[in-house]
């Protein structure tokens, strides 16, 4: 009975272990460009200065005021492109994310 014990024992551990062991998930980082409507210094300001109103998960935040483009990167597990448009309406700044070239 008690070598029974001890084999389930070592074999619970084992599988504990192994459970343990496995790779957490890993952060997915998307960088999106989003096509806006700034056409002034003072809508570059007032993106730069409210990055946190962008949501969650925004790791870095580039304006291009000539191609009125604003670059996103950001974590993919705490933030999407739905939520950052929001978050960019919120400061009165329409955008959509920029459709990627076809390719050929």
């Amino acid at each position: 009975m008690k070598k029974l014990l001890m084999v389930c024992l070592a074999l619970l551990m084992g599988a504990g272990m192994c459970a343990a062991a496995e790779k957490p998930a890993a952060k997915k980082t998307v960088t999106t460009v989003f096509v806006t409507d700034i056409d002034c210094d003072h809508c570059v300001k007032k993106i730069m200065n409210n990055v946190p109103s962008l949501g969650k998960g925004i790791k870095d935040v580039k304006v291009d005021l000539p191609k009125k483009e604003v670059t996103v990167v950001y974590d993919g597990t705490k933030n999407n492109d739905a939520n950052i448009v929001k978050g960019l309406a919120s400061l009165k700044v329409k955008a959509e994310p920029k459709k990627a070239a076809a390719k050929k």
